[in-house]
């Protein structure tokens, strides 16, 4: 069962959106060798590639490092090599993400 800031941030990827109260205020997120600070930056990263790619990610196994939560996800969407799989590492404080990698 995933946490829930973290099902909250895969929930809201089916329609497209992403739910930013899920997120800290000064959350970063690192995608794509870019980095993402607060709800702005966050808000335009997923628009951005949610345009882009037209993705899906379908959480398949939780694992935890060092207090964090690493999400392995099956990712699919309008990219080649579609489907891959991608480890999301979100950092948890006071029950938000406060940090989110993709790789």
């Amino acid at each position: 069962m995933l946490p829930s800031p973290i099902d909250r941030y895969f929930s809201g990827k089916h329609d497209g959106s992403i739910d930013l109260r899920a997120f800290s205020s000064d959350a970063v997120v690192h995608d794509e060798s870019n980095t993402h600070r607060g709800h702005a930056e966050i808000n335009a990263w997923q628009a951005a590639a949610r345009q882009k790619y037209d993705f899906h990610a379908e959480p398949q196994e939780l694992t935890n490092d060092a207090g964090d939560v690493i999400v392995r996800a099956k990712v699919s969407g309008n990219f080649p090599g579609s489907p891959v799989m991608l480890d999301y590492r979100f950092t948890l404080c006071d029950g938000l993400i406060h940090r989110l990698s993709i790789s």
